[in-house]
């Protein structure tokens, strides 16, 4: 009985990682398609978010994933591409990464932009070699629905995020052991 537990377990394994390194390699985009939908994915998000358009006009950097990939049933991951904006031009490409285990199931698609509100929070992303969230500046989430009551007198945090373009099945967002690295393009 045991023998089977671990042949799942192993099954499941090899599943969740089977999609997820094809989903790096095959579908890596280009340069300019990760630019071009970081650009289109945050003008939807000021449109949705007056918050997110004041956080916008006064960030250092704002760093947005427009599609990330995340799924799993027991053992699971997400994988992304983005691209750091700074005054309206593209600053640097990234990748954001999570692997989980415990209990899930499902499959989701969602992007989500980091607000760099100070140097010091810059100077975090540009100098670390890989980046875990959840270690360093402090990360402040926003609740697209909650946002209306936020300005930038009350939001006073260094890095803000916000999630946009929720699809698909599965319980709960967090950035929680997600690892972002800057790639080369």
């Amino acid at each position: 009985m045991k023998y089977v537990h671990v042949k799942v377990i192993l099954l499941l394994l090899v599943f969740s990682a089977g999609i997820f390194m094809g989903a790096n390699h095959a579908g890596a985009a280009s340069a300019k398609e990760i630019e071009r939908d970081a650009k289109s994915a945050l003008e939807t998000l000021y449109l949705k978010s007056t918050a997110a358009k004041a956080l916008g006009e006064k960030a250092k950097g704002i760093l947005v994933f427009p599609r990330i990939v995340k799924g799993g049933f027991i053992v699971g991951g997400q994988y992304g591409e983005g691209a750091l904006l700074k005054d309206g031009n593209t600053a640097g490409y990234y990748n954001t990464v999570q692997l989980s285990y415990g209990l899930q199931a499902g499959v989701q698609k969602y992007g989500y932009a980091l607000f760099f509100m100070s140097d010091p929070a810059m100077d975090w992303l540009d100098k670390s070699d890989g980046w875990e969230l959840g270690v360093g500046p402090t990360i402040v989430v926003v609740d697209i629905g909650a946002a209306g009551a936020a300005t930038t007198t009350t939001l006073q945090s260094q890095i803000y995020a916000f999630f946009f373009s929720q699809k698909g099945l599965m319980a709960g967002l967090g950035l929680q052991g997600t690892k972002i690295t800057k790639i080369n393009k």
